[in-house]
């Protein structure tokens, strides 16, 4: 047999093992995740979604001064190189800049990505109001007794929330293999987080683990007996005056939402959530989230090592990342993809960027953006007229 012939039969042999192995049903998501290539801001489309229900819409104040900044080239060059959609300034309760692009508007839906992780942090809080959960100081094993045994028992709902839990989920963007792919493309999120393993001591280092914010979902829902979307809606989404129902994405119809990103609604509704941070957990006299649970998820987990840096993790509360800007305290919500939600408690101001594109460079942490959009945003704020 010429060799021509046997790279040929090795070939088709090879076409025919991957072919039975993408055939299998848990491997499906490799085949979606193929024909997608790449994560965008309208997902939604490709998945099951629960509606997260509004209550009574309480549409913002406009400022007098609505717009009045005009941006300059430089700016408006940096917006477009990393593809934004969305920039809204809110000062005191008011909307006093807003602009869009590539077609989106105040209304347009978009993905929360990782900014659903925050989100879930304020559904913990709830839970722990409503008495659903006792302590964050509780063992995961009281509610998921797939980890009561060995290692697996140490970890505690305060480990997740700081993303410190040691668990072996590979948080990995590029790979079609990653959990983190399975996670968003497959169809059995809670048996893809359960059947983790302990591979480190939690509570030591922090290294950022999409799974743990899924676990923290599992814990909620398991306690509440209610769907996280349901439970969002009861609790928050219908008590801040969204004006539009949003979205949460399914692992498949009638399922677990996709609690590690996946939030969909416009960037006036997302605000709402950074209000919500500036009110110290409270709307119209009501408190929603507990003030206390607030104070500790805004402290950051500096007593863990970051595990890229090796340095205090001085950047990272309970899901809510944090920065000193310009002698700012800033406490942030972020996603994939650039989507940001800044609360800048001085100046009692909400800053939300949404669009397709981050920048890859990182200063201490943080995308190297985070920095301009903070600079413009601070900016509108500083030259507004008294």
């Amino acid at each position: 047999m010429s060799w021509k012939r046997k790279i040929k039969i090795g070939g088709l042999a090879l076409l025919a093992a991957l072919t039975i192995y993408l055939a299998l049903p848990q491997n499906h998501f490799i085949i979606r995740a193929l024909i997608y290539q790449h994560v965008n801001i309208d997902d939604y489309t490709l998945f099951h979604n629960r509606m997260v229900k509004k209550g009574e819409g309480q549409p913002w104040k406009i400022s007098p001064n609505y717009n009045s900044y005009n941006f300059n080239k430089e700016q408006l060059a940096y917006f477009n190189k990393f593809k934004s959609v969305a920039y809204l300034v809110i000062k005191d309760t008011a909307i006093i800049s807003e602009t869009y692009w590539d077609g989106y508007g105040t209304e347009s839906i978009s993905n929360s990505f990782s900014m659903a992780k925050s989100i879930v942090s304020l559904l913990v809080g709830c839970a722990i109001q409503d008495g659903y959960i006792k302590s964050i100081d509780e063992p995961i094993a009281n509610y998921l007794p797939e980890f009561k045994d060995g290692s697996k028992g140490k970890v505690t709902i305060k480990h997740l929330l700081t993303m410190s839990s040691g668990l072996s989920w590979d948080e990995s963007y590029s790979s079609l293999f990653s959990l983190t792919t399975k996670g968003y493309y497959g169809k059995d999120l809670p048996k893809l987080v359960l059947n983790q393993t302990a591979v480190k001591e939690p509570g030591v280092l922090f290294e950022y683990r999409s799974g743990d914010t899924q676990l923290l979902s599992l814990i909620v829902e398991k306690a509440t007996g209610k769907t996280l979307a349901d439970y969002a809606s009861e609790r928050i989404w219908s008590k801040i005056g969204a004006e539009h129902d949003a979205l949460w994405c399914l692992d498949h119809k009638n399922g677990v939402e996709k609690a590690f990103c996946c939030f969909n609604t416009n960037a006036r509704d997302f605000a709402r959530f950074g209000q919500l941070v500036l009110n110290n957990g409270q709307w119209n006299g009501v408190q929603l989230v507990p003030s206390e649970f607030l104070k500790e998820s805004f402290t950051p987990a500096n007593y863990l090592t970051d595990y890229e840096s090796g340095k205090p993790c001085d950047f990272y509360g309970y899901q809510w990342w944090m920065i000193n800007f310009e002698g700012h305290r800033v406490i942030y919500a972020r996603g994939l993809l650039g989507q940001y939600i800044f609360v800048i408690p001085d100046l009692n101001t909400v800053i939300v960027r949404l669009g397709h594109i981050r920048n890859s460079n990182k200063i201490d942490g943080h995308p190297e953006d985070v920095h301009e959009y903070l600079k413009y945003g601070i900016d509108i704020v500083n030259t507004q007229p008294n």
